[in-house]
């Protein structure tokens, strides 16, 4: 099972990135991954902006959506080296992530790369709480005859909350950012402008929205709209109860 931490701190990692005024010492570029096969390793760049040393720790997990909620397992078929970096004030580390396994990828494989940001030791004082930055950075693997995703939108009513359900039967994962939902009665329930969230290859994903349930009734349908990697989404969705 997923430790609650680590979800909690994936999720804020999401929020963090979809934000461009989001500002930390550590940098990282991409913030995201795709590795098409045969290839088995990118490069991640770290800069550390401030103008004292930094340490990171450096740990990768095996990205899962089991009955449409995030689940992160620790692993050793894609490793980072080095797991721990120091960083010189104002300067660059490129962080290497490679797969181990040697058989070839033939169907899309998620990870997950999580980043902390180490709290200075000097600065710690006895009783305080030091809080350490997170990041995390979805790593894809994915076979050479990737295909596009295929994706099933419901809507359920659950009480006073509204679940969106993305099944996708597809060999590529989907990215969602700035999803809404409007009833034929014109209702609509926002998720954000930012990040929505990925639906993974043969998986499925979900998203609530507590106490916005009003004007949405099983058996009739809703529009769902958003952006994604691919473009934009505009689709039809029973709801359901």
């Amino acid at each position: 099972m997923q430790h609650p931490i680590i979800a909690a701190l994936v999720r804020l990692s999401f929020v963090a990135f979809s934000s461009p005024a989001f500002a930390a010492s550590l940098q990282i570029s991409p913030v995201s991954l795709e590795i098409p096969a045969p290839g088995a390793a990118a490069t991640v760049s770290l800069r550390n902006e401030s103008v004292k040393p930094l340490s990171a720790q450096v740990r990768v997990f095996r990205w899962t959506q089991v009955n449409g909620e995030e689940k992160l397992e620790p692993t050793n078929d894609v490793v980072s080296s080095p797991p721990v970096v120091l960083l010189a004030p104002r300067a660059n580390y490129a962080l290497r992530v490679v797969r181990t396994l040697k058989t070839p990828v033939t169907v899309p494989e998620a990870y997950r790369l999580l980043i902390d940001e180490l709290p200075d030791p000097s600065q710690q004082k006895t009783g305080a709480v030091t809080l350490v930055l997170r990041y995390s950075v979805p790593v894809f693997f994915d076979s050479a005859d990737i295909s596009t995703p295929k994706i099933d939108w419901s809507v359920e009513k659950r009480g006073s909350r509204i679940v969106v359900i993305a099944r996708n039967s597809g060999e590529r994962h989907l990215r969602i950012a700035a999803m809404k939902l409007r009833d034929s009665n014109g209702t609509v329930v926002s998720f954000g402008a930012g990040l929505t969230g990925y639906v993974l290859a043969r998986s499925i994903m979900q998203w609530t929205a507590a106490g916005r349930s009003s004007g949405f009734n099983p058996g009739g349908s809703a529009v769902i709209t958003a952006l994604s990697d691919l473009g934009p989404i505009d689709a039809t969705a029973p709801v359901k109860r």
